[in-house]
């Protein structure tokens, strides 16, 4: 514990949902609902108005759409997100060497280390200056907590919410603890609580009054001790700048349960080939290949291969997901598929194991994010005749029909940038509306339209509207 508050917490508010409603204008001050758009999707946050709603993160999509009919749904855009992030981070660490980020719109800074605040005054205006330099730079709104501890910095972000900053005086936190629920504390869960209540132990100053005998034959030696000291409001964790990646990981939900093996090993090279993507966009190399499969009993098994060596090579990758899941028994339907690298390094080895006598081209069809539209470097030999077959016959296959899904970004010839709104029954429904913009205008067009494209997203702040 520090005799000073000068760790600060930053929580972004409601980022996603946050990012979605400064980017689109006519959303500002509406419910908006960030995440899977499938009979599967589920929630990954939600802006304040959705919530009043009884909407949060980790909820079924299809539960929030009951819960807020009226609601925006959409789904991520990851690319933004991570792009506004950057931008918060960088300002950050103008405030201090030592940063600890824990998520895209999370993070801990030691202000003491960076020489910009050394007792609470300080401390106080160096958060409210950060506060303004956020909103400054993307628009948006970020909660702040000051205080002698990471826990306590942390819990004081959270109290902070929604655009609020507020300062725990040390000396001050067992007072302002005591009410709360013991969930305020980190590693304290649903079913810990539960025990807890069970116990008749509610509130932090429960957990004081019972004292750390009673917690540790309660919970355990190492939860009891540590559950006991944060009661109290003791943590002596440092601000960590740097955190090394573990492994890197994507994985997919399908609307409809898999059972034809060939699309299931589709997918999974699929997959493979967007794992390796993001591995070598973070500048890593990994020796073990991971395999997860949920099957429709929603039980879920994890196959893992290590190499000989660390590999960025996607063919190397996909042979290895390929042979990982000829282990797995999908005969009674697959609802989730993943594929992951760990045992990261910085560097590659050259692969003298690989099955591949030439690796083929990372394919593109991946970053698509819809099920089903692999390309055909990536599809197994009896997909790849079949559609030979066809085209020997004389009859080419027709062009599958573009998808768009809410939220997304388009750019027309005419109309110029926007989102999609919806689309169905071979029509798409576009808003054309940008950062700094009015509401604009609602137009619909067939899901060919040829002036009708996917467009990269718009910065949040620095470019005014244009005009058409």
């Amino acid at each position: 514990m520090r005799a000073a508050p000068t760790i600060l917490h930053l929580d972004m508010d409601a980022f996603y949902a946050s990012v979605e409603q400064a980017s689109k204008p006519s959303l500002r001050g509406k419910a908006v609902i960030v995440g899977g758009l499938g009979p599967r999707g589920v929630v990954a946050t939600a802006s304040y108005e959705a919530r009043r709603f009884g909407v949060h993160s980790a909820m079924p999509m299809a539960q929030a759409r009951r819960l807020c009919p009226n609601g925006a749904c959409l789904i991520p855009r990851f690319s933004l997100y991570r792009e506004v992030s950057d931008i918060v981070m960088a300002l950050l660490r103008e405030l201090s060497p030592l940063v600890e980020p824990l998520s895209l719109d999370e993070a801990f800074v030691d202000l003491e280390a960076g020489g910009v605040a050394f007792d609470g005054p300080s401390a106080r205006a160096a958060g409210e200056r950060l506060r303004a330099d956020i909103r400054a730079a993307t628009g948006l709104s970020g909660s702040v907590g000051l205080a002698g501890s990471k826990m306590l910095a942390k819990v004081a972000s959270e109290e902070a919410k929604p655009a609020g900053l507020l300062l725990i005086e040390p000396g001050t936190e067992r007072e302002l603890l005591a009410p709360m629920s013991v969930r305020t504390l980190p590693g304290v869960g649903p079913a810990t609580g539960e025990h807890l209540r069970r116990a008749g132990i509610t509130t932090v100053g429960d957990l004081v009054e019972a004292g750390e005998d009673e917690l540790v034959r309660m919970v355990g030696r190492a939860h009891g001790v540590g559950l006991y000291r944060m009661a109290l409001g003791l943590d002596d964790r440092p601000v960590v700048a740097e955190r090394d990646a573990k492994s890197v990981s994507v994985e997919d939900t399908f609307d409809v349960d898999l059972h034809d093996r060939v699309r299931i090993r589709t997918e999974v090279q699929r997959l493979a080939d967007r794992c390796v993507q993001r591995l070598r966009a973070s500048g890593h190399s990994g020796r073990t290949i991971v395999l997860k499969v949920r099957r429709y009993d929603f039980s879920t098994l994890t196959r893992s291969e290590t190499l000989r060596g660390p590999t960025d090579d996607p063919a190397v990758v996909r042979e290895a997901a390929a042979r990982l899941l000829e282990g797995v028994d999908t005969t009674g339907g697959v609802r989730l598929l993943g594929v992951g690298v760990t045992g990261l390094a910085d560097y590659t080895q050259e692969d003298l194991f690989a099955q591949s006598l030439a690796a083929e081209p990372l394919g593109e069809s991946g970053e698509s994010g819809e099920t089903g539209e692999a390309g055909a470097a990536t599809e197994p030999d009896g997909a790849v005749g079949a559609l030979e077959g066809v085209e020997a016959a004389g009859e080419p296959e027709p062009a599958p029909e573009r998808r768009w899904a809410a939220g997304s970004d388009v750019r027309h010839v005419v109309y110029g940038p926007g989102w999609v709104q919806g689309s169905g029954v071979g029509r798409v429904t576009v808003r054309f509306e940008q950062p700094g913009s009015e509401p604009g205008r609602v137009r619909t067009f067939r899901v060919d339209d040829s002036e009708l494209e996917p467009s990269d997203p718009l910065p949040l702040v620095g470019e005014g509207p244009t005009v058409e």
